[in-house]
């Protein structure tokens, strides 16, 4: 079922109200990582001399250019984490145009989800995030003291956030706050395992700028895979 969703969501990456997602997406996740990037080297540049006197080895020059080199490497190795609490604003944004356009072409029969209010939305959104940033400040700990099994510790704590988040909005489309809260209950499991794939990619440079996109499709398939199970249908 998690290859199928996701083959699923993958084969409609061509749909126009995919590519229009995409786009936005990718503009506005870049912008935001050379704001901050550009931020963390002009403060790496106040805080290094351009020039320093050394014993025995006279003035040195080169040290800001160093600093500025470490500080843009450092930026791209912090976006693999930086990704994670992107992919979850994502959510409120743009995860309903997806969701609809999964909808209209792979459920062509269904009503009209009503629209979640853009309020409710943003507060869900700004409370998972929440969540999210406290869970992997505290999952640091972690990664210091068992370094080996970091990416899998990393990769299984935000697959489980991820995914949690996901299926909620999706779901609460289609049946409220509290019947969406219900439904994940019943299938945490499989929620999980769907959302560790997300986590993964989301570790990929440049690949995991999609992911949203794909992330949203998917768990749009998964909540319908997954009611249609509860109602004796197979969507797979």
């Amino acid at each position: 079922m998690i290859v199928t969703i996701y083959t699923r969501a993958l084969g409609q990456l061509s749909d126009p109200a995919f590519r229009r997602v995409l786009l936005i997406g990718i503009g506005a996740t870049v912008a935001l990582l050379v704001a901050i990037a550009w931020v963390f080297v002009t403060l790496l540049g106040w805080l290094v001399p351009d020039a320093l006197t050394l014993p025995f080895v006279g003035e040195i020059t080169w040290l800001d250019d160093l600093a500025s080199g470490l500080g843009i490497l450092s930026m791209l190795g912090l976006s693999v984490f930086l990704m994670v609490p992107v992919a979850s604003a994502f959510t409120s944004l743009f995860l309903e145009d997806i969701a609809d356009a999964v909808e209209a072409r792979h459920y062509p029969g269904l009503p009209p989800a009503p629209k979640v209010s853009f309020a409710d939305g943003l507060r869900d959104t700004f409370g998972f995030l929440g969540v999210l940033v406290v869970a992997n400040l505290a999952a640091l700990v972690l990664y210091l003291f068992f370094v080996p099994l970091a990416p899998l510790i990393f990769w299984g704590l935000n697959g489980f956030l991820l995914g949690r988040e996901y299926f909620q909005v999706t779901a609460m489309r289609r049946l409220g706050r509290q019947g969406a809260a219900q439904m994940r209950k019943r299938h945490i499991g499989k929620i999980w395992l769907a959302g560790v794939p997300m986590a993964m990619v989301l570790s990929l440079p440049l690949v995991n700028l999609v992911i949203p996109v794909v992330g949203a499709a998917a768990f749009t398939h998964l909540y319908h895979t997954l009611a249609g199970s509860e109602r004796g249908k197979d969507f797979t």
